[in-house]
């Protein structure tokens, strides 16, 4: 039987990633999610830090526990590092606490794709407000990656992030890389990337790393799923270890 993954997802604008992630992966692997709790659909600190709260993400993390799983992931960059890096720490901890099974959310998944392909500096290509945006780079930082550059496109809301059509998105990513970058990394598990990661790559020459994408990745590694896959992008296609 294959690895079971589950992931607490915020509301509702590209869910609909990791049932394609799913079928890109193969029968092998199952991916469970919940939506949890979005009182406001809001980039804006105050919002996130109630969309990442400790009420709202044990709810879904018992759900989950229920279903059977061997990992969980908190599927929300900005709903992550806005608590910053030890806030973060205490989120996934509580998340992992609940749900009886490893435990992680996409903010770390970055830091740790990052690690993972043996980078160190990075461009940022984030969908979020300025200051949503700069929290996301402390946090880079205090994972100790280097950010090349950071570029925000001030959406507000994850409805309007959801709706972008592919060619925006491959332009937006372009558009923002930077040649002093490894790679650029684009938050916001809203934006829909299941779909053309291998075309961002090819586009920029480069890998890129998305929010759905490192979440799956993660959520796959903690539950012990390490094969090599195709069709998703640099990340996928080197097989990965559970850090110890």
């Amino acid at each position: 039987m294959g690895a079971t993954a589950g992931f607490l997802y915020p509301g509702y604008s590209a869910e609909d990633d990791y049932p394609a992630f799913q079928r890109l992966l193969g029968g092998d692997v199952t991916l469970r999610l919940v939506h949890t709790l979005m009182r406001e659909d809001a980039h804006r600190v105050d919002a996130l830090l109630d969309v990442g709260g400790p009420d709202v993400l044990a709810e879904g993390a018992r759900t989950l526990r229920e279903q059977g799983i061997d990992a969980i992931v908190w599927a929300c960059t900005s709903g992550s590092f806005v608590f910053g890096w030890e806030g973060a720490a205490r989120q996934v901890a509580g998340v992992r606490e609940v749900a009886g099974v490893p435990a992680s959310s996409t903010s770390f998944a970055f830091v740790n794709a990052v690690r993972h392909l043996g980078l160190g500096r990075v461009a940022v290509a984030a969908t979020y407000p300025d200051d949503v945006a700069q929290r996301f780079v402390e946090f880079l930082r205090d994972g100790g990656i280097e950010v090349a550059s950071m570029s925000s496109r001030g959406i507000v809301t994850a409805a309007e992030v959801g709706t972008l059509p592919p060619a925006d998105v491959l332009d937006f990513v372009a558009r923002n890389d930077h040649p002093d970058a490894e790679a650029v990394l684009v938050p916001d598990t809203a934006l829909h990337s299941a779909g053309i990661l291998d075309d961002l790559e090819r586009r920029l020459g480069k890998p890129v790393l998305t929010a759905n994408q490192v979440s799956v990745w993660e959520g796959l590694r903690l539950a012990g799923e390490t094969s090599a896959r195709s069709g998703l992008g640099t990340l996928f296609r080197t097989s990965s270890r559970v850090a110890a």
